[in-house]
């Protein structure tokens, strides 16, 4: 075994795993391609440069990506100590100047004595060498990296998607209005959730459906939109019953309340194994998430809707981690070779900096014969871990959110209660001792 670990990919979740493994007193050969090759969606030559929004979303630990935020500060991580202090005002939000995060990045895993920068792509053979790696290339990996993934997990693709549908928590779905069943009268089927509307009700929304501001693509993104994932308000655009004869069409059903066949209806599908989260079918979009929240809030029984994650839609490469990864976030096959980051299937800054603080760890703990570690289920840690790591049949993105966490043993109607209480468990189960 090598007397290094190699990290290829200088991104969030490369430069925390960096971290975590140097400060345990194990060297890193930290491989990141700028300046030399940029993807199409970089431009500085600093590490964890930041390309979408600044914010990291709220600090409240009554919000799942607030409480990951703190678990993480007590987990030590690098990076969030450094969005800390380059936060800007952003009121309960933490948001950073993204130049002077990244400046600051670098500037600290340069200070770090075990850590070798490389600044060039990474082109050797990740089997080749007898050491420990991980990958964290993230959403824009290089086709030379692609290739390597695929050749490793022996999968004939990476998956792309252009765009993903909203997820709502079940709890917050209107079932007065709402239920269940699949066509032609299968009530039994409990993977579904029919939503029905009135002609009127269709109208108002199909109205603002097509007037919604979206969201500005890169170049290269909207170049990569197909037909079989075209967004839900582009296809509304083709005319006002283009919907309402594809993803919205009401055949085969009946409205309980009127006995009568819907106007149109809108079907969830239940997103994970517990049945707590259900996705919108067939409303993949390039909507802002403000105006998701306004016009899919107008669907009948989603009035009240709680949406842990909105849809997006831009260009993204993820391994199938349900079959490839561990919750320890190495391969099933290959347990010297991680992945970290948006490659394995989570979403977001904070997200993709947990699992290279997941991955860091249990690299170090492989290369000095400890123990791997699987964080509780009960933390948001935790949750992620088990998700991409679960089977999935359906598997896509997810950002951290309280719908994957375990429920309390009592009911709470209270949701900022609820939280709350779930936010005490989950601090509760971050030990440092056992790390």
């Amino acid at each position: 075994m090598k007397d290094y670990i190699r990290v290829i990919g200088g991104g969030l979740a490369g430069t925390e795993a960096a971290y975590q493994i140097a400060k345990r007193g194990i060297k890193v050969k930290l491989y990141e391609m700028k300046p030399s090759v940029f993807s199409p969606a970089h431009s500085n030559k600093n590490l964890a440069e930041i390309v979408c929004s600044n914010s990291f979303k709220s600090n409240s630990i009554t919000n799942a990506c607030g409480l990951l935020k703190e678990e993480l500060r007590r987990l030590d991580s690098l990076l969030i100590k450094c969005a800390d202090q380059t936060s800007v005002p952003a009121g309960q939000a933490l948001a950073v100047d993204r130049d002077k995060f990244s400046k600051l990045v670098t500037e600290e895993i340069e200070k770090l004595e075990n850590v070798e920068i490389i600044r060039k792509e990474f082109s050797d053979s990740i089997e080749k060498e007898d050491s420990i790696t991980i990958i964290a290339t993230g959403p824009l990996t290089s086709e030379k990296m692609e290739k390597q993934i695929l050749k490793l997990t022996g999968e004939d693709k990476l998956y792309f998607y252009d765009a993903a549908a909203p997820i709502v928590t079940k709890d917050s779905i209107n079932m007065n209005i709402a239920f269940y069943g699949d066509r032609y009268g299968k009530e039994g089927d409990s993977s579904y959730i029919n939503l029905p509307f009135t002609k009127e009700e269709y109208l108002n929304f199909y109205n603002e459906l097509i007037n919604a501001e979206v969201v500005n693509l890169h170049e290269f993104e909207k170049r990569e939109i197909f037909e079989w994932c075209m967004p839900i308000e582009v296809m509304a655009k083709r005319g006002e019953d283009t919907i309402r004869f594809g993803p919205l069409k009401p055949v085969g059903f009946t409205d309980p309340r009127t006995a009568k066949r819907p106007y149109a209806i809108v079907q969830l599908r239940q997103d994970n194994e517990e049945g707590t989260l259900y996705n919108l079918v067939g409303f993949q979009t390039n909507l802002k998430f403000g105006e998701q929240k306004r016009v899919f809030s107008m669907i009948p029984g989603l009035e009240n809707a709680e949406f842990i994650r909105y849809g997006v839609m831009h260009r993204n490469t993820y391994i199938n981690s349900p079959i490839l990864l561990n919750s320890t976030f190495n391969l099933k096959n290959n347990k010297n070779v991680f992945f970290a980051g948006q490659i394995t299937g989570v979403e977001g800054y904070v997200e993709s900096i947990a699992a290279g603080l997941c991955a860091g760890i249990n690299a170090s703990n492989l290369y000095t014969n400890n123990s791997l570690i699987s964080f509780p289920e009960e933390t948001v840690i935790g949750a992620l871990a088990k998700y991409i790591s679960s089977p999935n049949k359906k598997f896509q993105p997810m950002n951290a959110n309280f719908g994957i966490l375990p429920p309390l043993q009592e009911k709470i109607k209270d949701k900022q209660e609820r939280y709350k209480k779930m936010a005490d468990r989950s601090l509760g189960n971050i030990n440092l001792d056992n790390i």
